[in-house]
């Protein structure tokens, strides 16, 4: 396939180029510096910046599917109203270039730990994640409003960590994935596979999944 990634420098995003080239697909990584991108075979780097719809639109044009780890930085003074800048620019970029498959990675504080309570609003959900939590969420509520694509938003497990590839692991909806009384953890390579398996055999078009072990 001819995919298109934004955020290949990112923790989520460099997890997620190297499981695509290793998958043998062709991809182009949407970047403001693509010259920080290291040449390697199977990627071309396209410079763009991604909240900009038009420039997304005509970086995104002919692909099969747009894959977005975007986030803005976890340091930036702006996280919360950057990232749904961000988030929206890419939506109607998509849209603009007339793909229908978009795969956005978001984060786990929008997963259900009880009836109507999201993890982002417990009070023990960390102060430094919180802006960009409330951002995705609110990325989520966008993303399930739009009918005209096939899109899928994954929410990574509570516990995501540097790790290797072991290619096993459960998959969930709404809710974290626990380990008994503990938060469920996953490799962010094992989350790659997960949303690559996603890309290459859609299970879940037009809703959100989780994954841990």
């Amino acid at each position: 396939m001819k995919l298109a990634l934004i955020g290949a420098t990112g923790f989520v995003g460099s997890a997620l180029l190297q499981e695509t080239l290793q998958r043998g697909h062709e991809v182009t990584a949407l970047s403001r510096h693509p010259g920080r991108l290291a040449p390697r075979p199977g990627m071309s780097a396209v410079q763009a910046d991604v909240v900009d719809a038009a420039q997304v639109a005509a970086a995104v044009a002919g692909h099969d599917a747009v894959l977005s780890a975007y986030n803005p930085g976890w340091e930036h003074p702006d996280l919360h109203d950057e990232f749904l800048r961000g988030t929206r620019a890419i939506i109607e970029g998509v849209k603009r270039a007339g793909l229908k498959r978009l795969l956005i990675v978001g984060g786990a504080g929008s997963l259900y730990v009880a009836p109507g309570v999201q993890l982002v609003d417990t009070p023990e959900f960390p102060a430094q994640w919180k802006q960009g939590a409330l951002a995705a969420r609110e990325a989520l509520t966008l993303i399930q409003a739009e009918t005209a694509l096939e899109w899928t938003f994954v929410s990574p497990p509570i516990l995501l960590e540097p790790g290797p590839r072991r290619g096993g692991f459960r998959l969930g909806g709404d809710q974290p994935l626990m380990d008994g009384d503990q938060p469920g953890r996953l490799s962010v390579a094992d989350l790659a596979v997960a949303i690559l398996d996603e890309v290459e055999y859609p299970q879940h078009v037009r809703r959100r999944f989780t994954a841990a072990y």
